[in-house]
């Protein structure tokens, strides 16, 4: 637990970001693409985010799907997609009509990167694979991200979170002992994949900075999640340890390094719980003395071998002596003691309740053209120079044609207008 005088200072947000000058054309959509040009556009890139007018909200199943902003419905309401997009623009162009893809040309031709996460082949067959983009613009940055990539055995697989989980083998290892695979319920993979799709974008621009080349780069959300497995992967390579096996422990323990008692534990109230984490034998002599319970100087204790010959029990105990106590209170006790410790909070408490959040002003309100305010996430990072800032909520469908076609792309009122009566934005 960090204290209050410990909480990072308030930078300011000063303009332009460290990205400002950098035009995105983004075909992203769901987290695992549009997680990653979020970070860019928070960090000041100018993301264009496009979208088909014809199937609207299709390209991106987040679009109207819950949960959804407060009380509104619809296509502008969806909760994660206003959440992964905030900070970007918006555009429609129906790739069906030729005219929208001589203005997509136009656009590509403006822009530094060319980002999607469809299933591979897509933008070929659209006609704007990396060839057809190079031809438009040499230099060009092109980042495709889908679950499988888009060469080898699997490139022709579609893929959705939980398949790419289990493919990977995250699924597998997720559960308890003697029970089966539990899954990892929502993607958070994804975010794995969003985060190595930002990385790569900054490489690309960086290296054609440097040498004036651009790139396609190919990402694979199965590998991402292949890096997840850190020990696991070792254990089997090294010592050919399968991840599950008989006598494996309950995932809360740690086996390396050794620590004892080492997990969570219920406290009073409904599905209320408390962190805990005695890295060595001082930790365990300043736990036991906050405890103040006579088993507590048992000297089965005293050492981590005790410790773990006799780890059973001494979870028990531990679980009886805070099952009556505040989760809250448990931890300030064990932090003021020197024990690392801290509460499990739920979502609402860490957004709503947490001052160490609010501080970091990780949760930013911003003005959304129909649904009105809307809460998205910001980034954990802070640059004293450069610093993040969102300073709009997602794009409602087209919301952005008149500046990019008119101001980027140079086209008058009267020719968006009627390209919008043709149906081709």
């Amino acid at each position: 637990m960090i204290g209050p005088d410990h909480r990072p200072p308030v930078w300011p947000k000063p303009e332009p970001g460290a990205l400002a000058g950098i035009r995105i054309c983004d075909f992203t959509g769901q987290l695992a693409g549009a997680g990653a040009t979020k970070i860019l556009a928070q960090l000041g890139a100018e993301v264009v985010r496009i979208e088909d007018p014809v199937r609207q909200g299709r390209w991106d199943i987040l679009r109207g799907t819950q949960p959804f902003v407060g009380e509104h419905r619809g296509i502008e309401a969806g909760g994660s997609f206003n959440n992964h997009n905030a900070g970007k623009l918006g555009i429609t162009l129906n790739l069906r009509d030729d005219r929208a893809k001589d203005l997509l040309r136009e656009l590509v031709a403006a822009s530094d990167a060319v980002t999607e996460n469809f299933a591979a082949g897509v933008m070929e067959r659209l006609g704007f694979g990396y060839e057809a983009l190079r031809a438009i613009k040499p230099d060009i940055v092109y980042v495709s991200n889908c679950g499988f990539g888009a060469d080898g055995p699997y490139a022709s697989f579609r893929s959705w979170g939980p398949i790419a989980q289990a493919v990977s083998g995250l699924t597998f290892q997720s559960g308890l002992p003697d029970l089966p695979p539990a899954g990892w319920g929502y993607s958070f993979m994804d975010h794995t994949g969003a985060y190595y799709m930002a990385m790569a974008i900054l490489m690309a621009l960086y290296h054609r900075r440097r040498t004036g080349e651009g790139q396609w780069v190919d990402l694979a959300c199965v590998e991402a999640a292949g890096t997840l497995h850190g020990a696991a992967s070792l254990d089997f390579t090294v010592n050919d340890r399968p991840a599950r096996r008989d006598g494996l422990p309950n995932s809360n323990r740690c086996q390396s390094p050794a620590m004892a008692p080492h997990g969570i534990w219920a406290c009073d109230g409904d599905d209320q719980w408390v962190a805990i984490a005695v890295r060595n034998d001082g930790d365990w002599e300043r736990l036991a003395e906050a405890l103040g319970e006579p088993w507590a100087a048992d000297e089965r204790w005293v050492r981590l071998a005790g410790r773990l010959a006799h780890e059973g029990e001494l979870e028990r105990l531990i679980g009886e002596w805070t099952a009556h106590r505040d989760k809250h209170e448990v931890a300030e006790l064990l932090v003021a003691a020197g024990v690392p410790a801290a509460p499990v909070l739920r979502p609402s408490e860490r957004i709503d309740s947490d001052p160490r959040t609010s501080d970091w002003g990780m949760w930013v309100t911003v003005p959304h053209s129909e649904v009105g305010d809307t809460r998205v996430e910001g980034l954990p990072v802070r640059l004293s120079e450069t610093d993040w800032a969102i300073g709009r909520a997602a794009p409602c469908l087209g919301e952005d044609n008149q500046y990019v076609l008119g101001e980027v792309l140079g086209h008058s009122d009267t020719e968006i207008a009627q390209l919008e009566a043709d149906g081709v934005i």
